[in-house]
């Protein structure tokens, strides 16, 4: 019987997939699986994958001859998950030794759908530990309660789905808006709070996200970052009235921060991009993102006030300006 499945999903990886394996094979246990999805790779990657047959134990193979996109490439290696258990791995990440059974060994002692936890974020050789927004560690909480209050940074702004391990009988839960090529995390992990039953946060800090890869689509500007609001409108869509400020104060936060990343846009994308984001936030309710945009520093919100000009101003710009 097989008690975890480790879904990983790669294109184009021939850089750092041997790192993310041989982390794997390090982890390694009988009732482990390990899944890869090939999404599509036109590099070395598969020929990669294939030289671990003989290292990594439980080692399976998907391949996309047609690149489907990170959420649906998700999507294939959950649908082969056997595991009672299923977690995540990007292809250019790696594991601590050891941490899928420290994993394990907490989902079985707590006794909940799923348990998030930390990580390490990497930048070159630098190393930060990212603590997942939740002072309250080791305890069975209800996963609704951890999206307020909307002022504060909360679970449904960690939303890293390999920060975790899940039951796989969450079934449709665990699946992935596949229309979409970016921001895939937003709607999944808001309607994971919403509708699992149960949750817990540990303190163990095994993943190792590489940040600013080349080729990751946070340094890229194309069409898919357009995918950025259909992803909060699935957010948006039947929420419940008392989470709607926290969804439109998170809204409008990566809103300006998208902005704030503007030179990555050809002019003729950045002005769908604004177009876009104009719209979404005229539909929302306009004291909410009044508020959000009163509360944000003032850079950013600047950038919102440029684009919606009927928003109040800023209430300590005569302060920061004076001499």
């Amino acid at each position: 019987m097989i008690t975890l499945s480790v879904v990983v999903p790669i294109r184009d990886g021939e850089r750092y997939i041997a790192d993310a394996l041989t982390a794997l094979a390090r982890n390694a246990r009988r009732d482990f699986e390990f899944i890869v999805v090939d999404d599509g790779s036109v590099d070395a990657t598969p020929d990669i994958v294939e030289d671990f047959r003989g290292e990594l134990p439980g080692l399976a193979v998907i391949r996309h001859d047609v690149p489907a996109g990170l959420a649906d490439a998700r999507n294939a290696g959950l649908a082969a998950a056997s595991g009672r258990y299923v977690t995540y791995l990007d292809g250019d990440d790696w594991l601590a030794p050891g941490y899928l059974a420290r994993l394990v060994e907490a989902a079985d002692g707590l006794g909940c759908d799923f348990v998030r936890v930390d990580h390490v974020q990497v930048e070159g050789r630098k190393r930060v530990v990212h603590r997942a927004p939740l002072a309250r560690r080791g305890v069975v909480l209800d996963p609704r309660e951890a999206i307020l209050p909307a002022d504060t940074r909360t679970m449904v702004d960690y939303p890293y789905a390999w920060a975790g391990i899940y039951r796989r009988s969450l079934g449709d839960l665990l699946r992935f808006p596949g229309s979409l090529h970016t921001a895939e995390d937003r709607p999944w992990i808001w309607r994971l709070h919403r509708e699992a039953a149960t949750f817990a946060v540990v303190s163990l800090a095994g993943v190792f996200y590489r940040r600013q890869v080349a080729g990751s689509l946070t340094q890229i500007g194309d069409e898919r970052q357009l995918h950025f609001f259909d992803a909060f409108e699935l957010v948006l869509k039947d929420l419940e009235p008392e989470f709607l400020p926290k969804a439109v104060r998170t809204f409008c936060a990566l809103f300006a921060h998208h902005l704030e990343l503007g030179e990555r846009f050809a002019p003729p994308l950045r002005a769908r991009f604004e177009e876009r984001g104009v719209l979404m936030v005229s539909s929302l309710p306009r004291e909410l993102v009044a508020e959000a945009v009163t509360r944000m520093p003032a850079e950013r919100g600047a950038l919102l006030r440029a684009l919606l000009p009927g928003l109040p101003p800023d209430p300590y710009a005569r302060i920061r300006s004076a001499p």
